[in-house]
C-alpha cells in the first residue's frame, strides 16, 4: 500500500460500500465515499463524503475530481453497481445499456480520472461479479449483468498491465452472494462478512498478483 491512508469507494452510502467505508474507518483510514445520494451511515463512517455524483457522466466524474484536490489516493474502490435481469424473447436493451454504463464504463471512467491522484503501491479494487465469469455460467439469464461485468473484468485486466509500470496494482473481485437491496437481502453471507473478506484480498494484492480475479473467500475464479 502507498503511504496514503486515503480509501475512495463509489457507490458507499449503502450496502457492501457502506460495510467497506466502516471497515476501512475503523482501520484508521481516512475514507472518502462517493454517492449520488448520500445516506446518515456513510456521514458518520467516512471523513469526507462527495455526494451528488453521477459516475456515468463527465460533469459527475468533473465533480468527484474537484472533491479530490490535494489528495493523495492509496485505495480506489469501484464498488458502485446495477443489477436488473431480462427474459429471453422480451430483453429490455436499454437495461443492458445502463447496466454496461454504470458497471463496467463508469469503473473505467473513474479510474482512467483518478490515475493522476495515485502513485507507486496504490492500488485499484474492481467490484465485480463471478457472474461476469463466461466459464462459470452454467444458469443462463441476466444478459445485462453478466454481459457488464464480464467487460468490467476485460477493463480491469488491461488496467493491471497498463497501471503495473506506475505501481499500481487491480484486482477485480466478486463479493460473494450478500444480503443487500440489490438481491432483496436474500443473500448468503452480511454485508459485514464479505468487506472483511473484501479487504483481505485487497491486503494481498499486489504487482505480482495484479490482474487477478477472486472470490471474497479467496478462491480464484474462472473468466
Amino acid at each position: 500500500m502507498s503511504e496514503s491512508a486515503v480509501v475512495v469507494i463509489t457507490g458507499a452510502n449503502r450496502g457492501i460500500g457502506l460495510e467497506l467505508a466502516r471497515y476501512y474507518a475503523g482501520a484508521g483510514r481516512e475514507v472518502i465515499g462517493v454517492c449520488r445520494q448520500s445516506s446518515a451511515e456513510l456521514a458518520e463512517a467516512a471523513a469526507q463524503v462527495i455526494d451528488g455524483v453521477d459516475v456515468t457522466t463527465d460533469d459527475g466524474i468533473k465533480k468527484l475530481k474537484a472533491g479530490l484536490a490535494g489528495k493523495t489516493i492509496g485505495l480506489l474502490i469501484n464498488n458502485a453497481g446495477l443489477l436488473q435481469d431480462e427474459q429471453l424473447g422480451s430483453i429490455d436493451f436499454d437495461s443492458i445499456r445502463t447496466q454496461m454504463e454504470i458497471n463496467a464504463y463508469a469503473p473505467l471512467h473513474v479510474t482512467e480520472a483518478l490515475i493522476a491522484f495515485m502513485g507507486q503501491g496504490s492500488k485499484i479494487a474492481n467490484i465485480t461479479s463471478r457472474m461476469g465469469s463466461i466459464a462459470d455460467n452454467d444458469s443462463g439469464g441476466r444478459y445485462g449483468y453478466r454481459a457488464s461485468k464480464a467487460a468490467l473484468n476485460a477493463f480491469g485486466k488491461s488496467l493491471a498491465m497498463d497501471l503495473k509500470p506506475k505501481g499500481i496494482a487491480v484486482a477485480q473481485l466478486h463479493p460473494g452472494y450478500v444480503k443487500t437491496r440489490m438481491v432483496n437481502f436474500g443473500g448468503l453471507i452480511t454485508p459485514e462478512e464479505s468487506a472483511k473478506g473484501l479487504a483481505e484480498r485487497i491486503a494481498g494484492l499486489n504487482l505480482e498478483n495484479t490482474g487477478s480475479f477472486w472470490h471474497s473467500n479467496g478462491d480464484a475464479l474462472p473468466w
